[in-house]
């Protein structure tokens, strides 16, 4: 016989190990069942799901190099249902007695448990909202220091290059002042 990966077959199991179950399909053919392909729910201990020389139907997953045969007795058996959404409760937003998962009340506020800032369960007041200013155009709006005059009663160029050279300079001499700050700070430091 042939098999195919995606059918189910019947076949008989073999020997049973702590990480799954060997099933003979056929005299000859024999696949392995991993311990999660067992069962729908969690095993612990494959014994109480299957025993030896049992009669089971398997799917087959995968066929591997030399002969592996990878089975599953959980996808051979017809998907447990579910309930419908209609058949669920609705969540109303309240939590089960105790008020938290994991059975602490709420206000529990242990040592090293920083989820509500250590205020013993009280809340932040949260802070308002502030809009955020529009943005300035400044070619529209030019600041003061870089405003352009253009008629020739207010100045000629070279006051104009001398106003420029003048800011200049109080902004380098300002800049060089700030990063020797910083400097002599951070030789402080060490």
């Amino acid at each position: 016989m042939q098999l195919e990966v995606g059918k189910i077959y019947e076949g008989t199991v073999t020997g049973i190990t702590k990480f799954g179950a060997f099933v003979e399909l056929e005299k000859g053919t024999t696949g392995m069942v991993h311990i999660s392909e067992v069962a729908n729910t969690y095993v612990n201990d494959i014994n109480e799901h299957i025993t030896q020389g049992q009669q089971v139907k398997v799917k087959v997953l995968s066929l591997g190099e030399g002969g592996k045969i990878s089975l599953s007795i959980k996808k051979a058996q017809p998907a447990p249902e579910r309930p419908e959404r209609g058949d669920r409760k609705p969540f109303n937003g309240s939590r089960p007695q105790g008020g938290r998962p994991g059975g602490r009340p709420q206000g529990d506020n242990r040592q090293g448990d920083n989820r509500q800032g250590g205020n013993g369960g009280e809340k932040r007041p949260r802070r308002p909202m502030t809009e955020r200013p529009a943005p300035v155009d400044f070619a529209k709006n030019p600041p003061p220091e870089f405003e352009v005059r253009t008629s020739s009663e207010d100045a000629n160029f070279e006051d104009m290059m001398a106003r420029f050279k003048a800011t200049s300079e109080e902004r380098i001499s300002d800049l060089k002042h700030v990063t020797e700050n910083k400097r002599r700070g951070s030789s402080r430091r060490k």
